[in-house]
Order: C-alpha cells, then structure tokens, then sequence
C-alpha cells in the first residue's frame, strides 16, 4: 500500500482537522495528545507531521508532506502557489483592519498609514488597492499593544469572536476576507501517489461539505 506523509498545525487547528482525517482513514491516536513529540507513524506507515502553521506551506511545497492542512491567511502569505483541492470548513475566522476606538484613521498625521501585522502581504495588498500607502511593522503577537503606544494607527490580524480587540479598546473597520483551513497537496506527489490520494482528497471533501448542511 503507499503510504502517504500529512503535515498538521500545533494547536487548536490539530483538533479541528483531526475527526475529518479520520473520516479519511488517516489517524493515529495519540494525535489527540502529541506532547512534544512531532513525528508518528501509524500501522498502515503513514506519518503525522505535527509542525508550526507556518512551516505546513514549506513541508508541502518542497516534498516534506504529501498533504497538510493550512490557514488562508498563512497561505496568503507563503511566496509559492500552492494546491488547494479542498476547503475544510474549519478554523474560521476573518482577517481584518482593528485601530483604537477613539481614533479615525482619516485623521493620522503624515501621510502614510503605519500598520502593525503579521501579515504584510494581506495588508498591502489590502491598502494598495485603495491608494493608500502604508508602512508595515511586522509584529509576530501583542498586536494590538501597537496602536495604544502610539508604535501604528491600525493593525491588520486574524480575529476569530473580537473579544480581544474589544478587551483593547480597539474596534473592527474594515473586513479584508474571511479565512478558513485549506488541504494543501504536493503538486509532484498528486500525480506519483494519485491511486492513494484521489480517495482521500474526494473523502475529505465530502465530510468537508457535510458540515455546511
């Protein structure tokens, strides 16, 4: 049988994505827990990659991962296009423009927009395309500290309920697009393994769709 390598995100993504998997026969319990350990292999030989949401996108573009599982805002990201038969249906949140509640942007001063992110391709893509210039700092967490110190006027982040934008005195402007787990496919592997992974591609999709009835 072959076998087949799947790259999965620490945390709160590993439990979403988990029960679709299993769905498509691919699991190994001790998923559910993995601890500090990052490499598992169940009793048909498939392994379990369980690495950092960033590092998915480059485990499958460079032959690391047949498949894995990635966010749209991590993908919007990755500098590489990669395949993305299948939308999961899980991990939403929304991708969006926060500043603090007592500010409008349309009165900074200068001319450029300062704006905090993790993810500068989604905000300049975002502001260039309403004629705004923008100066990115990249931040990788406390976003929102950066408005309130007077360091950004905004930030572009992920939100998922707002509540900590809210907690921050910061309030919501602007929605770029919502964003959800995507199943990434290694292009080279789509084609060796196709026997394997057709099956579990058109499995995963149909949990996947089961979930919005």
């Amino acid at each position: 049988m072959t076998t087949v390598t799947i790259a999965l995100a620490k945390g709160k993504l590993l439990d979403d994505t988990l029960p679709l998997f299993k769905a498509a026969g691919l699991y190994h319990e001790d998923l559910t827990d993995p601890g500090r350990k990052l490499l598992f292999t169940n009793d048909n030989g498939d392994r379990f990659l369980v690495v950092r949401a960033t590092d998915v996108p480059p485990y499958i573009a460079h032959g690391g991962a047949d498949l894995g599982v990635a966010g749209r805002d991590i993908l919007g990201e990755y500098p590489e296009e990669l395949y993305q038969p299948v939308d999961l249906n899980v991990a939403h949140c929304r991708m969006c423009v926060a500043r603090p509640a007592d500010k409008d942007l349309d009165d900074r001063p200068g001319t450029r927009l300062r704006v905090a992110t993790k993810y500068p391709n989604a905000a300049e893509t975002h502001f260039a395309a309403k004629g705004i210039s923008i100066e990115i700092i990249k931040l990788y967490g406390s976003m929102e500290l950066a408005p309130l110190v007077g360091m950004a006027d905004c930030i572009v982040d992920l939100v998922s309920t707002g509540r900590t934008l809210k907690e921050n005195g910061l309030v919501e402007v602007e929605t770029l697009w919502h964003s959800t787990a995507r199943l990434v496919v290694n292009r080279a592997s789509m084609k060796t393994k196709h026997d394997r992974l057709a099956p579990i591609l058109a499995t995963l999709a149909e949990v996947a769709a089961a979930r919005t009835e």
